[in-house]
């Protein structure tokens, strides 16, 4: 008795997707997930390293691959790699809840930083910490915006100091 195994699923472990909806489809790629950000920003250079497979799924999870005739048709091409190229430039990378918590709490962080460099107790004339000015975003419930940079999101609007007395 032999065990069937299926031939046109391909299962992969420790994978990041990288996800693209083009021509109605949705395409999905494997890859390293430390790997995408370092090609993304230039110091990766090697497709390799980035990719798990050269191969595009349309689910990445079942190990499902896509048609020839709907790369063709959304890319206008079937070569693989070149569409893998486009998809790790343009797609959305998922994240995980652990990394996007990580991502918020650093950038709250960094926000509390920046407006402490900025602020001076007007009572006596000394900086606020970081501390107390964390504190004092968390009392009033500030989010982090996570598509906004943080400078942006330090930044207080002119009449900002008029309306929190």
């Amino acid at each position: 008795m032999s065990i069937f195994t299926p031939t046109n699923q391909i299962r992969l472990t420790n994978v990041a997707v990288v996800r693209m909806k083009k021509g109605g489809k949705r395409f999905e790629i494997a890859c390293y997930k430390n790997k995408v950000m370092s090609w993304r920003s230039g110091s990766e250079k090697d497709l390799d390293e980035v990719l798990q497979t050269h191969s595009v799924f349309v689910n990445v999870s079942k190990g499902q691959m896509a048609k020839k005739e709907d790369l063709l048709k959304a890319f206008g091409s079937d070569d693989q790699t070149e569409i893998c190229k486009q998809i790790l430039a343009k797609g959305e990378l998922q994240v995980s809840e652990k990394e996007r918590q990580s991502q918020l709490e650093t950038m709250f962080r960094d926000i509390a930083s920046i407006v402490a460099e900025k602020c001076v107790n007007p009572d006596t004339k000394r900086p606020y910490t970081v501390i107390l000015i964390e504190r004092a975003m968390k009392d009033i419930h500030y989010s982090v915006k996570p598509s906004k940079s943080t400078k942006q999101q330090s930044l207080l609007p002119a009449d900002a100091h008029t309306r929190h007395k």
